[in-house]
């Protein structure tokens, strides 16, 4: 009887909160946060069409000096460009050229937010990138932070007519599956049954753990803290497993989400531009 009501209830439960998997991985806005302007950086507004036609909407940014490669960087679910600019406008100072997008319903790119869409997104991106004539196609860098490392990790891994120096991943998470099961496990009503919602609420299609191991021979780095309270430290441990040498984990002992490139953090914005320039064309 008692299973027969466990059932019972997460049916109830799986009607009311299945329309929720969408809005756990996409925040969309179009509020404008920060300029490149705002970080005396000079940049480029560029209009690029998705592989749908999808109209998407980024920012080139060179760097100040002569560069010695470019940066992709793929954001997580929330806010848009403007509201990630914070985390990389650095990286010009550096002799990196920066390139952000935003998937569609994001900022001013059209359209509504799915994974197959966001992947197609980002793919196109990177496509849109290598086909600028000041970009040297072979000093080309990675990073995804959060549902941007899983973007990511697909391009990398499905996206074989590129040429990568280098990939960081920064608190993502090993599957699309695997988080929100643990995002339920959170919900004591629904922790019962975090399996089967999690069946029912996500595929596993752009599986990151699945993919990660492809990335190689490409040097990869999984940078995750240990107090990461919306992607659990254990994705990255995971992400690390899975991923085949040459690759690196880098904990941040007591760090949130996302929290390596902020400003409390100054060692580990060095440890990834480092790894970038070790993996790439760099000299003094």
């Amino acid at each position: 009887m008692k299973n027969v009501f466990r059932f019972i209830t997460a049916i109830l439960v799986f009607v009311t909160v299945s329309g929720c998997a969408n809005s756990l991985f996409y925040h969309p806005t179009d509020q404008v946060y920060l300029t490149p302007e705002d970080a005396a950086l000079s940049y480029e507004n560029v209009y690029f069409e998705s592989m749908d036609g999808t109209k998407l909407h980024g920012w080139f940014i060179p760097a100040r000096e002569k560069a010695w490669g470019t940066l992709v960087h793929f954001h997580g679910n929330a806010g848009n460009i403007t509201a990630n600019l914070k985390m990389v406008s650095f990286f010009p100072y550096q002799g990196l050229n920066v390139f952000m997008f935003d998937y569609r319903g994001y900022g001013k790119s059209q359209g509504h937010p799915y994974r197959k869409g966001v992947y197609e997104d980002s793919l196109s991106a990177v496509r849109y990138v290598v086909s600028r004539k000041d970009v040297d196609k072979e000093s080309l860098f990675f990073l995804g932070q959060s549902l941007g490392g899983a973007n990511a990790i697909a391009v990398a891994s499905l996206g074989r007519d590129i040429a990568l120096r280098a990939v960081v991943i920064d608190s993502s998470f090993y599957s699309y599956r695997s988080i929100v099961r643990d995002k339920i496990a959170e919900i004591p009503v629904l922790s019962w049954f975090k399996t089967p919602l999690s069946f029912m609420m996500a595929t596993d299609s752009f599986h990151s753990g699945d993919m990660i191991g492809s990335i190689s021979p490409t040097p990869l780095m999984i940078i995750h803290g240990t107090s990461d309270r919306i992607v659990p430290y254990h994705h990255g441990v995971e992400l690390f497993e899975r991923a085949n040498e040459p690759k690196l984990l880098v904990t941040i002992d007591g760090g949130d989400h996302i929290s390596a490139l902020m400003p409390q953090h100054l060692e580990f914005r060095q440890k990834i531009l480092d790894f970038f320039r070790r993996s790439g064309h760099y000299t003094e």
